[in-house]
């Protein structure tokens, strides 16, 4: 997948044909789709292969209303997902549709264009979406990232680092474990050093990430 890919469902093929147009001329990879159908086939598909989706930054610039699976629908499969914050859509509507685009909107759309749509007022829309999408994905690494240093732990560092984030003293957590004081000094030093923190606040803020 390109560094930033705009993805377009539409089933008029003259829109999807400007819409691929406008994106290349301000530097923009697109992938065009004329149906809900192909767009599923074609990307969420690569989720139910196991391939990680998105990994880079990405939007879906999506018809309300299309033969077929209409864009409502397709944007529900997106939400049951949770594939919306790092793949945002903005839906391309007629006036019709205006209200039905709106409540989209209201349950996590990133926004809704009008047509006929301002070519520049659309672009500066897409360059929202692939932001708040980097946004997201830099998030979803920050917490892969936390987790594959959480699984380093001990079932014993564990119980350590839970009671240390819960902010008990050294002497409680002895109590607490039934172990030595020292044992738990070294088990919250290597708690600290798996994690890559160096305080009990710094730990805190870490599994607040999660």
């Amino acid at each position: 997948m390109p560094p930033k890919l705009v993805f377009i469902v539409d089933d008029d093929a003259g829109v999807r044909d400007a819409l691929a147009w406008l994106l290349r001329t301000r530097g923009l990879a697109s992938e065009c789709f004329d149906s809900a159908e192909a767009f599923e086939a074609g990307v969420l598909a690569r989720v139910a292969a196991g391939k990680p989706l998105p990994r880079e930054a990405c939007c879906l610039v999506l018809d309300v209303r299309m033969p077929g699976q209409s864009g409502l629908a397709l944007f529900e499969t997106l939400l049951a997902r949770g594939l919306t914050a790092e793949m945002p859509v903005i839906f391309l509507t007629g006036h019709a549709d205006v209200p039905t685009a709106v409540d989209a909107v209201k349950r996590g759309a990133f926004d809704f264009c009008e047509k006929p749509f301002s070519d520049n007022a659309l672009v500066d829309r897409i360059g929202q979406a692939l932001a708040a999408s980097a946004a997201a994905l830099a998030r979803r690494r920050e917490q892969d990232g936390v987790r594959e240093r959480l699984a380093e732990l001990t079932e014993r560092e564990r119980d350590v680092m839970r009671l240390v984030a819960d902010g008990l003293p050294n002497k409680l957590i002895a109590d607490q474990l039934t172990i030595s004081v020292r044992t738990v000094e070294v088990h919250r030093a290597r708690v600290f050093e798996k994690l890559g923190v160096k305080s009990a606040v710094d730990l805190v803020n870490l599994l607040q990430t999660l």
